[in-house]
């Protein structure tokens, strides 16, 4: 995991879910680097928008119309990848879709089709990644999207959490079996705080509120530099923002706490004193038309993560510096969940 790979401005890079949120993001910050570019989503206007954006700028880019629930059109882009460069260098999984409302009201069927995008896309693209890579004997990387609630899960987005539970099981196990055989292949987990994307405007609510993401929230170029990052210098797993490393410790260290403000806190703070979006909005019923970086949010929003960048840089030095914050968050989370057991006397 510690070998660095070629430079951003060297590399080919696929990014599905490539004209939205984090991933659009991703791709104008690799295309502003040098990287060429193999852009992958549903809608052909969205890319090719994108794509004539990118090379009007100089960069180089082609795109591929794909649903990542569709294993045959996960694997026209890896042809395209090769028709067009030769193959590639790293393979980002950022297409996802997303629902909010408690999972005894939200409809199965829906379920299905988020786990159909946020873990079979997942999986059919880091399959196909491993595959190519492996054949050509070519080093490179695969970057799964996860997100902190890989680690926790979140009331009112119950089955997107589980979701990205099942994406960190797949990852950390795929992970192993490419380092047990030796394939020059590496495996990064990125796990998002809430960013400040289009989100709760492209997500499917049956609350009875309009939807909003919890503080705090981070830009979503905190994500890209994240990604870019583990490009060149792979690594195992990245919390973007310590808000996401925060919560993730207290559900660690402090679990009966953390449901406590869950349940206390986290109700409220998805929700927006205004009625919801239409549902048949969602990118669950069909894909994002336009190019669209940030979302609504009425919160503030960070523009960097002075943890992440910390611990996605070398040395012992900026290990330790990056974990001063994990040790607070485990005294302060097992303070409070004395506090809540005691009594409020205590």
């Amino acid at each position: 995991m510690s070998r660095e790979r070629k430079r951003v401005e060297d590399q080919v890079i696929v990014i599905t879910g490539a004209t939205s949120g984090i991933g659009l993001s991703t791709a104008r910050m690799a295309a502003e680097r040098g990287a060429r570019l193999v852009l992958v989503a549903r809608s052909e206007d969205a890319l090719r928008e994108l794509t004539e954006e990118i090379e009007r700028d100089g960069g180089d880019a082609v795109y591929v119309v794909a649903d990542v629930t569709d294993r045959d059109e996960v694997r026209k882009a890896v042809d395209v990848a090769e028709e067009t460069y030769g193959g590639f260098d790293t393979w980002v999984n950022v297409a996802g879709a997303f629902i909010f409302g408690k999972l005894q009201e939200v409809p199965v069927e829906d379920m299905r089709r988020l786990f159909e995008t946020n873990v079979w896309g997942l999986l059919y693209g880091s399959l196909e990644a491993a595959k190519h890579l492996k054949e050509h004997d070519r080093e490179g990387g695969i970057i799964n999207i996860g997100s902190v609630v890989s680690d926790r899960a979140l009331v009112l987005q119950g089955s997107y959490s589980a979701s990205k539970h099942a994406v960190k099981g797949f990852t950390d196990a795929l992970r192993m079996e490419l380092e047990e055989e030796g394939a020059p292949v590496s495996v990064t987990l990125v796990k998002p705080s809430a960013i400040d994307t289009p989100y709760p405007e492209h997500a499917k609510n049956y609350m009875d509120d309009e939807a909003a993401l919890p503080p705090p929230l981070y830009a979503p170029e905190t994500v890209a530099r994240a990604i870019l990052s583990a490009a060149e210098r792979p690594q195992r797993d990245v919390f973007v923002g310590f808000g996401g490393k925060g919560m993730s410790m207290l559900g660690y260290y402090a679990p009966s706490f953390m449901d406590t403000l869950m349940e206390t806190v986290f109700y409220k703070l998805q929700r927006k004193d205004r009625p919801p979006r239409p549902r048949d909005e969602s990118i669950l019923d069909g894909p994002a038309g336009s190019l669209d970086e940030r979302g609504e949010q009425e919160r503030h929003v960070s523009e960097t993560s002075l943890y992440t960048r910390l611990s996605q840089r070398r040395g012992v030095a900026a290990s330790l510096l990056a974990g001063i914050g994990a040790v607070a968050i485990v005294f302060y989370a097992r303070s409070k969940a004395n506090r809540i057991r005691d009594g409020p006397d205590a």
